[in-house]
């Protein structure tokens, strides 16, 4: 349940019988909810009025508990649509962090395959997907502790291969050589870059082929203030997070390690 008071602060509770929800403002009592129609309003013993509302997926990415930093909802749409994650798709995702991404794959219906390093990363991706996903969605998850800078095991793999492929680690191009063992001939990869140089050297592998369709871009999230004749841009906007860089596999390995500078060959 999202409840969003005056000051329109934004609070996630699960629902419990006779849980209680405690601010500054008073108590909210969940026994008041569980029942009630979304949309509704909810008074706290102080008399602070919440609206009440089902979160949406970008609510429980922002404010569900978290271990990494998530990747924010402004770059999981582009993801979602220029990765073409559609209903079906197996998808190999590395570095699942707290699972925002995994969450939002998941429920376009993709069928994913992790690799995590840390241990308590990997819990929390899973516990984050169980509780705002259902139980439900747990067959189609699954996270390995594993390092895809050594390599991806086929045998970890549905049927071995991936139809898309999707990176959110420091080094990315690490892992670029070993996906066409495991990417189909037309599958999309993305890589998820917080710097331009992780982005330019992702850039370098990948031009060793065998890619086509490369393209790197930044999304920019600038709301605005409307009130009456009020109108311009917010004094604050979502500027840089990352840089997102999609590449399409072409058939055949047709990776040339020796064509790579000796520095990104490690």
């Amino acid at each position: 349940m999202l409840l969003v008071d005056t000051k329109r602060r934004h609070y996630l509770l699960t629902l419990k019988p006779g849980g209680e929800f405690h601010t500054h403002k008073g108590i909210v009592h969940h026994d008041a909810l569980i029942g009630a129609h979304e949309g509704g309003s909810v008074t706290s013993t102080r008399l602070q009025t919440y609206h009440a509302l089902r979160p949406t997926l970008e609510d429980v990415i922002l404010l569900m508990p978290r271990g990494a930093q998530v990747i924010y909802p402004k770059d999981i749409g582009p993801i979602l649509l220029l990765a073409d994650i559609y209903p079906g798709a197996r998808v190999f995702e590395s570095g699942v962090g707290s699972g925002a991404l995994s969450m939002a794959m998941l429920r376009a219906g993709a069928e994913i395959v992790g690799y995590e390093l840390r241990e308590d990363f990997a819990n929390r991706a899973r516990t984050n997907v169980r509780d705002h996903l259902g139980e439900g969605v747990l067959p189609r998850y699954r996270v390995e502790l594993a390092d895809s800078y050594a390599g991806i095991d086929p045998l970890h793999l549905p049927g071995g291969t991936v139809d898309r492929m999707v990176l959110d680690l420091p080094e990315p191009w690490q892992v670029v050589p070993h996906a066409p063992d495991v990417l189909v001939p037309g599958g999309c990869l993305c890589a998820y870059t917080p710097s331009i140089t992780q982005a330019s050297r992702t850039r370098e592998v990948l031009a060793r082929g065998p890619w086509t369709e490369v393209k790197t871009i930044e999304v920019l999230h600038r709301s605005w203030h409307i009130e009456g004749l009020s109108v311009r841009p917010d004094h604050r906007m979502v500027a840089h997070t990352a840089f997102l860089t999609f590449a399409r596999r072409l058939g055949g390995s047709g990776f040339d390690e020796d064509a790579l500078p000796g520095a990104l060959l490690g």
